[in-house]
């Protein structure tokens, strides 16, 4: 079974968790190709200097340097880069010149004859066209459990919202937001993890959920559970008086 992983560029979690799944992955399958997005951390394309006066202004000075530094150090690490990672494990790059949902991206995609499409914080809304490109159809990692907290951040809210536990879904693709039927979910319990540590936690279970998830789609025996729409809540970026509420809740950040 042939796989194209869609990803970004992330210069903190992401790598490592990936050089994680291909290690898991058995050698039946095959991830033939990968296309890399720009990094936008939390999901919108902006400037850099936009990028960093927000993050500054929403989290504050001292997340703004921590983070600053790590961007800074793992630049330097091999180990955390995403191309690094893909070049390592023998993984080509597909190279796209328009957006993904252009003809001519779908056409260079096609090349590479995927039977699933795997989107790991790829940051992009994906159109009809890419959604139904390969047979067996594409998935999402999501950090949360779905149907609640859709859309972005979810370790910041479920923490801010005082949640006992949390956990990771795999669903497939759908034209709205984290709201396609779900193929695996794992559940874990916060206790007094800080968010950093609770997007580690999520960030490596979620890859054993994706592996989870293609082993399903190999044997094609397999059962999805609803996304109820019913019971959906969604969270977009945080303010500052959000973040407020989340130190008044006794959280941290790390």
């Amino acid at each position: 079974m042939n796989i194209v992983i869609l990803t970004q560029n992330d210069p903190f979690y992401l790598a490592e968790n990936l050089a994680y799944l291909f290690s898991k992955i058995k050698k039946n399958i095959n991830i033939c190709g990968s296309v890399v997005f720009d990094v936008s951390p939390f999901g919108k394309k902006e400037k850099f200097y936009f990028k960093a006066k927000k993050t500054c202004d929403i989290f504050g000075f001292y997340f703004f340097m921590r983070y600053s530094w790590l961007y800074l150090k793992n630049k330097l690490d091999k180990n955390k880069n995403v191309f690094s990672v893909l070049k390592r494990h023998g993984i080509p790059i597909i190279n796209l010149e328009e957006d993904i949902n252009s003809i001519k991206s779908i056409k260079e995609i096609r090349k590479y004859q995927p039977d699933l499409l795997i989107s790991i914080a790829a940051n992009r809304i994906f159109k009809k066209q890419i959604i139904e490109l390969a047979p067996k159809g594409c998935l999402n990692l999501h950090t949360a459990l779905l149907p609640k907290y859709r859309g972005l951040l979810p370790s910041f809210w479920v923490l801010k919202n005082n949640e006992e536990h949390t956990g990771v879904s795999v669903f497939f693709v759908d034209e709205g937001i984290d709201s396609g039927p779900i193929l695996v979910q794992k559940t874990i319990n916060i206790g007094d993890k800080t968010m950093e540590q609770l997007i580690k936690c999520t960030k490596k279970l979620g890859m054993d959920a994706v592996n989870e998830a293609i082993e399903l789609i190999y044997l094609g025996e397999y059962k999805v559970i609803e996304n109820d729409p019913s019971k959906s809540s969604y969270y977009t970026f945080p303010t500052k008086k959000d973040v407020k509420e989340f130190f008044q809740a006794g959280k941290k950040f790390f």
